[in-house]
């Protein structure tokens, strides 16, 4: 295509795309001798039983996948005791809140999200031509429900809360959500993609709240990232329009079948999640022994202030020379912290003997390991 033709097509882009640049590339995914510890993976392999479920899926490979996810959507209606008109599933929740983007927002209305948060969210505002507004946490970590409800969130068609929340790992009671989904009669997405490891969810809400849509997947407490399930709970009304925007087959014959045997064999992942909370445990100690300060986390991974002297780019870099890969954030208070995900054992026995050959390397501390 010569150039004239190029900005030709170019110019005939909504005003929106041409918004955004063109990606490059990329780079190739990093080999088995890399540690990967930077977009919260649960590491472990599926259960047997339902491995089998993937494999027997693969010889269905010459259908389509079954229309609107009916079987998929009954069984998480019996997993969570709600009704299957309650639910949308999904390839993983991300696709879910692109549908809610594009269900609720029009060109000039705003959205909200706690910050620092899930930065997917600002590009789905922007594809969207809404403006996107970020509320801080208060101090403790609670929620400001009067910035929210009165504040310059007042006009948000909807608000985004991760619970726990991403990045920071941090976890807001329940009663808090539904106090701010009571005062309101906005929107409100709960987004637990990682409340498996916390205390307690806010599901039962659903029932009492026609403004509230819970969003939930399988990728962090049931080992599926690369099989992308998801799930929406709410108002049937709400739900039956979300599902009505969803591409048609949306979901893949293996994702299915996989996703129906997560739910029915929830009880096999019992030891991988105590796992996790044991490995969180036993890293955010260590992290502060050598001059980490971490933030107590409710998820699978932990959000690290890196010790003075370097900032998180710098720790990343040096892990990466070590063949570890941890995530960073150009987000505004973010700059000296690492988020780290928990993996196995013998992964984070790893890590932490890379952060403290690290440490000594740059003498900020006696590290035991």
């Amino acid at each position: 295509m010569s150039d004239a033709k190029l900005q030709s097509v170019l110019a005939s882009l909504s005003q929106v795309a041409r918004q955004l640049d063109a990606l490059p590339s990329g780079r190739p995914a990093p080999d088995s001798n890399w540690i990967k510890l930077d977009t919260n993976e649960n590491p472990f392999p599926l259960p047997k039983i339902i491995m089998q479920s993937a494999i027997a899926a693969l010889e269905r490979q010459y259908l389509y996948p079954e229309d609107d996810n009916i079987s998929l959507r009954e069984a998480a209606a019996n997993a969570y005791g709600v009704s299957v008109d309650q639910v949308i599933a999904g390839n993983g929740s991300s696709e879910l809140l692109g549908v809610i983007y594009r269900a609720f927002l029009a060109p000039g209305d705003s959205v909200a999200m706690m910050s620092p948060g899930f930065s997917f969210n600002r590009k789905l505002a922007m594809l969207q031509g809404a403006q996107f507004v970020e509320i801080e946490f208060d101090e403790d970590q609670s929620l400001p429900i009067e910035q929210l409800l009165f504040g310059p969130a007042k006009n948000a068609k909807f608000i985004i809360l991760a619970n726990p929340n991403n990045p920071t790992g941090t976890f807001v009671p329940v009663a808090d959500i539904e106090g701010l989904v009571a005062k309101s009669d906005r929107l409100i997405v709960l987004d637990e993609a990682y409340v498996d490891f916390a205390p307690e969810n806010g599901l039962r809400l659903i029932n009492r709240y026609s403004n509230l849509l819970v969003l939930r997947t399988l990728s962090k407490s049931y080992a599926t990232a690369g099989i992308r399930v998801g799930f929406g709970f709410g108002h049937p009304e709400i739900i039956g329009r979300l599902r009505n925007i969803q591409n048609v087959f949306n979901m893949n014959v293996v994702g299915h079948a996989v996703g129906i045997s997560v739910l029915a064999h929830r009880a096999a992942y019992a030891d991988n999640h105590r796992h996790i909370r044991h490995e969180r445990r036993r890293v955010t100690l260590a992290l502060s022994q050598l001059g980490f300060s971490v933030i107590p986390s409710h998820a699978n991974f932990l959000l690290a202030r890196v010790p003075t002297g370097q900032d998180g780019s710098w720790w990343q870099s040096a892990f990466a020379r070590q063949k570890i890969l941890v995530a960073v954030f150009p987000d505004k208070g973010l700059e000296n912290y690492i988020r780290v995900s928990i993996g196995t054992k013998e992964q984070m026995d790893a890590f932490l003997c890379a952060a403290g050959r690290i440490c000594r390397i740059v003498n900020m501390s006696i590290c035991p390991y």
